[in-house]
């Protein structure tokens, strides 16, 4: 199967360039897979959507205003203003554990332009619009280089460096949402809304956008309906959002993420199993998380412990699903590795027997999502974070 299957033409101005005025009002378009059948509805009528007895989902991880712009230090670098407009975009990635020397504050990161940026050279992190301020508020030096514009950085000590981070830094925000983020701070709509309200734990470089449409309100009528509710926790970060750069979908590896399944998530899951309970996951991270904890299961029935760890794994159409039986996500990019976890949803099997066989023909779920995105670019939804959603059941 070629990357290029999933490829669909969507005009420009239907891609989302600010959240719904009221979080929780977007548009939903509801998939059953059984029937194949599509339904226009608002993610406000999800509680009524739902069975008492599913068990949601989240994913709880709070996103980092990881984006910050810097000036290189040295005899290369223009010293006549804190901020030339030669500035290097950063995006933070992942925090990097080093047990040989716990107290290094080193981070993965992408930087652009990266061919300026080799080991060796320091950046200097100034904040956005401080004219005249000569210090920077942190100094990064530049210790190893990887492909395609990845960094190691290994950050100078400060007495808080996240607290720092939030001051200088820009909620990561995708390139297609245009805002020039190195000559202002961040706007109020963008710190809140680019963040689920149930975020917890920090340490993502993007959005779980599907989590984006909750409000407190909703999660309650959830909850009065029956619903059971739980979170694990992946940071996004590169396995997730990074472009696609070879041709057939065989050959794609994702980066890792790191994850934590906690007790309480795990007794939930193993409850739902053990009593035949659909669970729903909010989003591809959700997803992906939960079937990289069933594959490492060898039990039967699944029985799951708590732990954290990271995954890599790659959710394509021919895939065996077995722990989620519904799916919330946003509306994705052409080509992406997103856009192909919902296909192989799309086209997994429904019914008791669905997690011992997958799909006869791997293209069915292709076809399937490709006929609903057909469908929402028709009817106008709004793709991409700040988008619409669609539930697939």
């Amino acid at each position: 199967m070629l990357v290029s299957d999933f490829n669909f033409d969507l005009p420009e101005e239907l891609i989302a360039q600010h959240p719904p005025a009221q979080r929780g009002s977007s548009r939903m378009l509801v998939l059953d897979r059984a029937t194949g059948d599509l339904r226009d509805d608002l993610f406000a009528n999800l509680p009524q959507l739902l069975q008492p007895g599913d068990l949601l989902v989240l994913n709880d991880s709070r996103v980092l205003p990881a984006r910050l712009y810097a000036t290189r230090a040295g005899a290369r670098t223009q010293h006549n203003s804190p901020q030339p407009s030669a500035l290097i975009e950063v995006l933070l990635i992942e925090k990097m554990e080093d047990s040989s020397h716990p107290i290094q504050n080193l981070w993965r990161a992408l930087v652009r332009p990266a061919r300026k940026v080799q080991p060796g050279e320091t950046l200097l992190f100034f904040e956005t619009g401080a004219n005249g301020i000569t210090e920077p508020l942190l100094r990064a030096e530049v210790v190893a280089a990887g492909a395609y514009g990845e960094r190691t950085l290994r950050f100078a000590p400060v007495d808080d460096f996240h607290a720092t981070l939030a001051r200088i830094g820009h909620m990561p925000l995708p390139p297609y949402i245009q805002r020039d983020q190195s000559l202002q701070a961040d706007s109020e709509e963008d710190r809140a809304r680019y963040q689920t309200v149930y975020s917890r734990q920090p340490g993502s470089a993007a959005a779980p956008t599907a989590g984006l449409h909750f409000t407190p309100q909703i999660l309650a009528a959830l909850a009065a309906r029956g619903v059971e509710i739980a979170s694990l926790t992946l940071h996004v970060g590169l396995g997730t959002f990074q472009p696609v750069r070879v041709e057939r979908v065989e050959e794609i590896r994702l980066h890792s993420e790191r994850y934590t399944l906690p007790a309480a998530t795990a007794a939930a899951l193993n409850r739902a199993v053990a009593e035949g309970r659909r669970i729903v996951a909010v989003g591809t991270t959700t997803t992906r998380t939960l079937e990289h904890i069933a594959a490492q299961s060898t039990g039967d029935p699944l029985h799951l412990e708590p732990h954290s760890g990271s995954t890599s794994i790659f959710l394509v159409p021919g895939h065996r699903f077995r722990l989620v039986g519904g799916l919330l996500t946003n509306f994705h990019l052409p080509q992406s590795t997103l856009l192909m976890l919902v296909a192989a949803f799309a086209s997994a099997s429904v019914g008791p027997k669905s997690n011992q066989a997958a799909p006869e023909h791997t293209d069915h779920g292709l076809h399937v999502i490709l006929a609903v995105y057909a469908h929402a670019i028709r009817h106008g939804y709004r793709f991409y974070s700040y988008g619409d959603c669609m539930l697939v059941l």
